[in-house]
């Protein structure tokens, strides 16, 4: 089905063709803030931004609600031009990863038909970008990445409203996130997505090159973590992802949501079990510091910077093939073998809150080691990552 337009008057447009891509589901509660959120968009300097700098597209599927009546009329305050499709997925493919997926396919063929190379960007209708979104994406696309991931925020009413303890697990899961990211960036850098920078890929704040897109063949076909597998996949392929703190967006909290096994079911049962697992990849502080020293290591290797061999040492690592790749290989193919060969590379069980205040102290401990003298995340010196290395396994 083609997009229907709901004809605007816009003025100049950005260099960057875009279109913000939203898939909602019986969002007509919700709609209307997203909208406006994306109404309201400003320049660094706070000047609006140009009407028409860049298109909106909904994909309203199977709704039973008034969704598509909501936006249709709200589309009329709008200084962007709105475009609406209305489809009814199959029972197979009724799920919040393929309506993103169709959503962004729609996006992307309404670029080519204008035979330039735009932007595709993405969000939740259940969520609101920050006044500065649509910029702050145009410049970092400006630096030559091809792909932005934006910071996630909960919506801060919402957020409080679930308890203190509930607010209380959230600030230490991002304190030590925090800590982690900053941890993978001094040990595991790369010139695209320098520190600060953030290791969350989601849907509620997205964006990629039409080129990008189309030479992957678009959004990795899953009901759940659509969004992650597309940063994945196109890292693999080559493509350059930037993390970008000033990029961010602020989603709910509701329990209701509409992937099943999504976020919401995960805040369900974290609200419900206060120490509930962390996320799988949130794990202690010396296993994430081996597992990004070796991460920056093999980069170096498969890029041509350093020797192909093994560390070895102390480094307390299995022999692997991996270490003899050619430059040039996909980084995330050898990293996937090298971490097969390498029982201390493999994840354990996941930390609880309770575990992180611990994790937290020897995360900062580690960190006094990798950081510059003048605090500068540019450059770290040669023998850091093995200073760090000496500290992990001597804890």
């Amino acid at each position: 089905m083609r997009p229907t337009f709901i004809p605007r008057q816009t003025s100049s447009r950005t260099h960057w063709p875009a279109i913000v891509a939203i898939p909602a589901c019986n969002e007509a509660v919700k709609i209307e803030a997203c909208l406006s959120a994306l109404a309201m968009q400003r320049d660094e300097a706070g000047a609006p931004v140009a009407a028409g700098a860049f298109d909106i597209l909904i994909f309203a599927n199977n709704c039973s609600d008034a969704t598509v009546d909501v936006v249709t009329a709200f589309a009329k305050l709008l200084p962007h031009r709105m475009m609406v499709v209305e489809e009814r997925l199959a029972t197979d493919r009724m799920s919040a990863g393929w309506a993103r997926k169709r959503a962004m396919d729609l996006a992307a063929a309404c670029l080519a038909e204008r035979g330039a190379n735009g932007l595709i960007l993405t969000t939740d209708a259940d969520s609101c970008v920050s006044p500065t979104w649509f910029a702050a994406t145009i410049d970092e696309f400006s630096k030559g990445v091809d792909c932005v991931a934006g910071y996630i925020d909960a919506n801060p009413l919402e957020l409080v409203s679930l308890g203190r303890r509930f607010l209380a697990r959230g600030r230490l899961e991002d304190t030590y996130l925090r800590l982690i990211a900053e941890i993978y960036a001094r040990c595991d850098h790369r010139p695209h997505d320098p520190w600060p920078n953030h290791r969350v890929s989601s849907g509620a704040s997205l964006a990629v090159t039409l080129a990008a897109y189309r030479a992957i063949g678009g959004l990795p076909p899953l009901p759940v973590g659509e969004d992650s597998a597309l940063t994945a996949t196109l890292e693999r392929a080559g493509f350059k992802v930037r993390h970008a703190m000033g990029v961010s967006v602020s989603t709910s909290c509701r329990f209701d949501g509409r992937a099943q096994g999504g976020a919401a079911d995960t805040m369900r049962q974290r609200h419900a079990m206060p120490d509930a697992p962390c996320d799988d990849d949130l794990e202690p502080a010396l296993a994430a510091t081996r597992r990004a020293i070796y991460r920056g290591r093999l980069r170096a290797v498969l890029n041509g910077s350093v020797v192909p061999q093994s560390p070895g040492g102390g480094w307390r690592i299995a022999e692997s093939d991996s270490w003899n790749a050619k430059p040039g290989a996909a980084f995330e193919d050898v990293w996937r073998k090298l971490c097969q060969d390498s029982p201390s590379l493999q994840r354990g069980r996941p930390l609880r809150p309770s575990d992180l205040p611990r994790q937290i102290a020897i995360a900062r401990l580690i960190l006094r080691h990798l950081r510059l003298p003048a605090g500068s995340a540019k450059t770290v010196p040669a023998d850091t990552p093995h200073r760090a290395a000496t500290l992990a396994l001597a804890v």
